[in-house]
């Protein structure tokens, strides 16, 4: 993430095309996930229907990485390994995935209850995913950075929960990470400015217990110190005056879902 890469409208338009095919595939993952399939099978579907949409995954060979998903199941924050682990009922399952559509590339999060979560359980994911728009309203023209994570980190503090502060969202587009940084915590009116043409992602990893994590051996898993739940959420916005514009839809899961 060494460099700021600014987009023109054009370049914006490819990675919104980009974000559709990333969009439909959280969709297709949405219809099949449940227990007792493996998080192995939902890394095939990813490679299959990305490759049939015109794309490639964008994590797969990324410094190594050698799946199209990320899996993290439970208590693993981000960057698990798809496996032969059967999704069991009430499991936290985050996918995690991207699309090279063009050499325009796409980040997103989703994470899915599955079956019947504890009541504890999904008051942590919808806490997350609404920090993820708390963030999304500031992410505009003018503001900057810190206004982001202040929006996240105020939503996130109302609950208790631990706010994951090793990993970050970042800048998109060109490359799968990108300056600037953006933290899921920080102070109103500090850090990088917001300026038009940039594309970040904006990705709260919100854990139910302590923020802190531990990395694993594999060099990629990355879990909760405490073994307790964590749940991420991932879109992308391009930077606008005015306001937001949202690049990548949560829709087709919530269709799915039955969600609002």
């Amino acid at each position: 993430m060494s460099k700021v890469y600014y987009k023109s409208e054009e370049e914006i338009e490819q990675v919104r095309l980009s974000a559709n095919v990333l969009s439909q595939l959280l969709g297709e993952v949405a219809k099949v996930i449940k227990p007792g399939i493996t998080t192995l099978s939902l890394d095939k579907l990813a490679y299959e229907f990305i490759h049939d949409n015109g794309g490639t995954p964008a994590f797969l060979n990324y410094h190594g990485f050698p799946y199209s998903l990320c899996i993290s199941v439970n208590d693993q924050i981000v960057h698990g390994f798809p496996s032969d682990y059967i999704i069991k009922d009430g499991d936290l399952v985050s996918v995690d995935g991207g699309v090279n559509l063009n050499g325009f590339i796409s980040d997103s999060a989703y994470t899915f209850g599955v079956g019947n979560v504890t009541e504890g359980a999904q008051l942590l994911l919808d806490v997350t995913k609404e920090s993820m728009y708390k963030g999304i309203e500031q992410a505009v023209a003018g503001k900057r950075v810190g206004d982001i994570g202040a929006a996240i980190q105020e939503h996130v503090s109302k609950y208790g929960f631990g706010i994951v502060r090793e990993l970050v969202g970042h800048g998109v587009g060109f490359h799968l990470h990108e300056k600037p940084e953006v933290p899921n915590y920080g102070k109103r009116g500090a850090g990088a400015k917001l300026e038009s043409g940039l594309v970040i992602c904006i990705e709260p990893m919100i854990n139910a217990g302590k923020a802190g994590v531990k990395f694993w051996d594999d060099g990629w898993t990355v879990s909760t110190v405490d073994g307790k739940l964590s749940a991420h959420f991932e879109q992308m916005v391009a930077i606008r005056k005015g306001e937001p514009d949202v690049l990548l839809t949560f829709e087709h899961v919530e269709k799915v879902l039955g969600e609002k």
